[in-house]
């Protein structure tokens, strides 16, 4: 009797020992994914919506990938973003929805802005232009090492007038 009250108590603190263990691993993986969220908010702001190009370097590494343009590299990168903030001055990034999992963090976009320079050869139209976009990013040591980022481009330059609308290449036909 005495031998199984022990092995219940053992058993017992055990079990105690495990869910506490459990969620304390739990809470930190929480706030893995909670910090992993703001590096991607933080590089959004910073970067996208501020045109803090030199802030690459808190959010980047030199060797991120971005994975929908092999070959750039992160000050290539801020070259083409310098450009689109040329274009479209008040460009801004609106945030609508984050998820994260694991190492990646997966952000869903509304971008808004007016075209008021010259994009990809298209002088200023003064149009307001807005689209939505997604980002995948995987982050290791509290920095961006890999990028997906898809844009709908198409609506974007379809609203600036570059571009037909399905609307307008049917009246064209």
């Amino acid at each position: 009797m005495r031998k199984s009250f022990f092995i219940a108590i053992i058993v017992c603190f055990a079990g105690l020992w495990h869910s506490g263990f459990s969620q304390g691993n739990t809470d930190h993986q929480k706030a893995r994914l909670e910090q992993n969220k703001a590096i991607v908010r933080g590089y959004m702001e910073e970067v996208f919506n501020k045109g803090n190009i030199a802030a690459f370097d808190d959010y980047l590494t030199e060797a991120t990938l971005f994975n929908n343009k092999p070959g750039i590299r992160p000050m290539v990168f801020g070259g083409m973003l310098q450009s689109m903030r040329k274009a479209f001055p008040d460009f801004h990034m609106t945030i609508e929805d984050q998820i994260a999992e694991g190492d990646k963090v997966v952000t869903r976009v509304t971008v808004t802005g007016t075209h008021q320079g010259e994009y990809r050869g298209i002088p200023a139209t003064g149009k307001h232009i807005k689209y939505m976009g997604i980002a995948i990013d995987r982050i290791a040591d509290g920095k961006v090492v890999e990028m997906w980022h898809q844009a709908d481009t198409v609506s974007m330059l379809q609203q600036i007038g570059a571009m037909p609308s399905p609307e307008q290449a049917k009246k064209q036909e």
